[in-house]
């Protein structure tokens, strides 16, 4: 397999079944070829992108978020963070707030809440900096993630921010993938992103596209 998320390609991977990767398409009509993981799902980390490719997400992300008027950007670790102070510069903020698995000695225990992602195994408390709680009152939050599946992480986003009095105007992702967090997602709180992957099933001679 070549190097994955390293560049955008005008070309789909020939299709279905696909082989190792599956061609997300973008808003330009180019496509990311995205490695296929054994649970079935098209796989983005960030953090091994190219600068060009993040970059770019973060455009196209800029230009999804901003119809909500977004005042500030809160990231959820951890490949949130790729994005999200991009994205806080990119619609004209002067700051972010990072959201964090790592407990500060100042921190306090109300506001935290547990979180589980598909790709971990263990589970994990996500923690908000006092601190930063004047960034947020009366603003209208954009919650910022690398990807929405199951939405265990986004949820637990919510629930960090709604220990801090905060209900957010929406929540911001490069990447949907798959429709499994619709049921448990709250109708109010609108989802955009910049592309999205379906849940994929292995057959003979590959991937093919399922539903949910």
């Amino acid at each position: 397999m070549q190097d994955p998320w390293q560049h955008f390609d005008t070309r789909p991977d020939p299709g279905p079944p696909f082989g190792e990767r599956y061609p997300a398409r973008m808003p330009d009509g180019c496509y990311l070829h995205l490695p296929i993981r054994p649970i079935g799902v098209a796989g983005l980390i960030a953090t091994q992108a190219s600068f060009p490719v993040i970059h770019q997400l973060v455009e196209w992300m800029a230009e999804a978020a901003r119809p909500l008027w977004p005042e500030v950007v809160v990231g959820l670790p951890t490949l949130g963070h790729v994005f999200a102070p991009l994205l806080a510069e990119r619609l004209g903020q002067p700051n972010w707030v990072a959201a964090g698995y790592s407990r500060k000695l100042w921190y306090e225990e109300r506001l935290s809440a547990p979180m589980r992602s598909i790709t971990t195994t263990a589970e994990r408390r996500v923690w908000l900096d006092p601190r930063m709680l004047p960034r947020l009152e009366g603003k209208r939050v954009l919650l910022v993630d690398d990807v929405i599946s199951t939405g265990s992480s986004a949820v637990a986003g919510l629930k960090l921010l709604e220990a801090a009095g905060i209900r957010p105007i929406g929540l911001c992702v490069a990447m949907i993938q798959t429709r499994r967090w619709e049921p448990d997602w709250p109708a109010d709180i609108p989802v955009v992103s910049v592309c999205e992957t379906p849940r994929l099933e292995q057959v003979e001679g590959g991937w093919v596209p399922v539903a949910g």
